[in-house]
């Protein structure tokens, strides 16, 4: 019986954040209002000639270094031919030979294991007009009664990040993406935001049996806009390619729609070749020159990258899924390390950000910035834990309060009365309370059966009302039981 694997490459597309789009100066944030940033380049009116967006090409030069990219000194738009209605040009200026970047790299950590994907090009062009299919069911053009076209996306900026065929799984395919999107996010070129179509992956598969160096035909699904969607379009596509080829059928060379709601691929056309674009050098865009010396002042502007932080936070004493959240979360990651920097222990700090906060947050729908938390409170928070102030069961109901603007940690604990007592006298009438109510649990003790004992801690602890230091109680309960 023949094994299979399967062989992935992911091309990414990222809107970028600038104020104007790629070409001209009409407002690049996309207005709700239909076709209100429009103007006669976007619109490919007869005349109108294109200008480069400086800040648009600095933001890929960004990129391409964080991708360990070579960055070509000299590199040239092209117009690639195509004939959708939300395409006023008839052509999508982008690039084909000399991209910006080129020959690059990604480290990824999958449960723990590194895996170096290539990067094979990350280049320029503008972003398409949106067309809302009205009428036939399932909002497709096909049996649509008519279609609205909006040129406010048109010109956008847009860059796309084509991997190599280095991607094998599902969950790679996912923490690829998931990495892609913590780097542009980091260098702060895109808002990211896949449900938006701020960022937005084409998914080619193709699957051989194990062994084979011949790649099989490809599929590619276009337009995927989450990272669950992305693993599931692989390893939906991965299962279907194995049943059409283990039946004797042939795998055809396709472009193919995800529809999240059946969790199925579906045909939506042949798929075109480089040829098919006929692509050529546009005439109304000069050359880009980028020499090294201004390349390498962009690289001294570029901030810590994901990779680079995930791997200090464990170093500083987090384990890896604490760090991943920490770098995930962006206020957690600053006030972990403000935190630290105050003294407090990095593993705590990252336990109870990574932890409590991030429940919180999740039960009242809200992000870490809406809370009152600063980095002073987890200090004073642990703090108050290791010096036995507080148990851990009321260090959570502090923290809760301390969330919802309630006052300090040693606030909040006042307030409700949720200090421990480490006073050994109070202890002391509380255990010699709970023995004397007890005196089989003693006997069994003395007998050498020690299965009461934890009872008994118990005991001692619901008449202090939870508040006494465990260690304590635990401490002067084993000599009151000794013989």
């Amino acid at each position: 019986m023949t094994t299979w694997e399967a062989v992935i490459g992911i091309e990414t597309h990222v809107e970028l954040s600038t104020a104007s789009k790629m070409f001209c100066a009409c407002r690049a944030d996309t207005p709700p209002e239909p076709n209100t940033a429009c103007c006669p380049v976007c619109l490919a009116l007869p005349g109108a000639l294109p200008v480069a967006n400086e800040r648009a090409i600095s933001d890929i030069v960004k990129i391409g270094l964080s991708l360990d990219c070579e960055i070509n000194e000299s590199s040239l738009f092209y117009r690639k031919s195509y004939f959708y209605p939300d395409l006023p040009k008839n052509y999508q200026i982008s690039q084909y030979t000399f991209p910006v970047c080129e020959n690059g790299t990604l480290d990824l950590d999958v449960d723990g294991e590194i895996r170096t994907i290539g990067i094979t090009r990350v280049h320029m062009e503008e972003d398409t007009g949106k067309s809302t299919h009205v009428g036939g069911g399932d909002g497709r053009i096909y049996d649509a009664d008519y279609t609205l076209l909006d040129f406010n996306r048109a010109g956008v900026p847009l860059v796309e990040i084509v991997s190599e065929p280095d991607i094998s799984s599902a969950k790679e395919a996912r923490a690829y993406g998931a990495e892609i999107q913590r780097i542009v996010l980091a260098l702060g070129v895109s808002d990211a935001k896949l449900e938006a179509g701020s960022m937005r992956f084409d998914v080619n598969v193709s699957v051989r049996p194990v062994g084979e160096t011949e790649f099989g035909t490809r599929t590619e699904t276009k337009n995927v806009n989450s990272l669950r969607s992305v693993e599931r379009t692989v390893d939906f596509e991965i299962e279907r390619q194995i049943i059409v080829l283990e039946g004797g059928g042939e795998i055809v060379l396709e472009t193919r729609h995800w529809n999240e709601n059946t969790g199925r691929t579906s045909s939506m056309r042949p798929k075109e070749e480089s040829e098919d674009y006929r692509y050529f050098q546009d005439p109304d865009l000069l050359p880009l020159e980028l020499p090294s010396e201004w390349q390498e002042a962009i690289r001294e502007t570029l901030p810590e990258l994901p990779a680079a932080r995930r791997k200090r936070f464990i170093t500083a004493g987090v384990d890896n899924v604490t760090a991943g959240v920490l770098v995930d979360t962006p206020a957690l990651a600053s006030m972990f390390e403000a935190a630290v920097a105050e003294g407090a222990p990095a593993r705590s700090v990252g336990i109870w950000l990574t932890g409590e906060v991030v429940a919180h947050t999740r039960r009242r729908a809200i992000a870490v910035s809406d809370t009152a938390l600063t980095s002073d409170h987890i200090v004073e928070l642990i703090a108050m834990i290791d010096g036995g102030e507080l148990s851990s069961s009321a260090a959570k109901q502090v923290l809760a309060g301390v969330l919802d603007g309630e006052g300090t940690p040693r606030n909040v604990a006042e307030s409700e009365d949720l200090l421990q007592v480490s006073d050994t006298g109070a202890i002391e009438e509380a255990i010699a309370a709970v023995l004397e109510a007890n005196p089989d649990a003693l006997d069994k003790i003395h007998a050498g059966d020690m299965k009461p004992f934890g009872f008994l801690v118990g005991q001692v602890m619901r008449h202090m009302g939870g508040r006494a230091d465990p260690k304590v109680v635990q401490s002067l309960l084993r000599t009151a039981t000794t013989p």
